[in-house]
């Protein structure tokens, strides 16, 4: 099975991090991008690019479904019944 690379994009942007943040994508970083760092699969700039990655998807996959609620919320409201317009004076 062939692994997947980064793209030349978030390789770029994990050269430009600085330590703190790159240490902090490290603690987060999780199952196989750890593996495969630890195997010398790939190297750690890669292996960030990959956390990044992952995680610019997972957040437009968030954003969507909460869009997709809001949607179905601000729907939901408009579609009940109006009051009555029964003049009660």
């Amino acid at each position: 099975m062939k692994s997947k690379m980064p793209s030349p994009e978030y390789l770029e942007k994990a050269k430009q991090l600085n330590n703190e943040e790159i240490e902090r994508l490290l603690v987060r970083m999780r199952g196989r991008f750890t593996r495969r760092l630890e195997d010398k699969r790939i190297g750690a700039i890669e292996a960030i690019a990959l956390q990044l990655e992952y995680e610019d998807e997972e957040l437009e996959e968030w954003r969507e479904r909460m869009t997709e609620m809001r949607s179905k919320e601000e729907t939901g409201g408009k579609g009940e019944a109006p009051a009555s317009n029964v003049n009660l004076s």
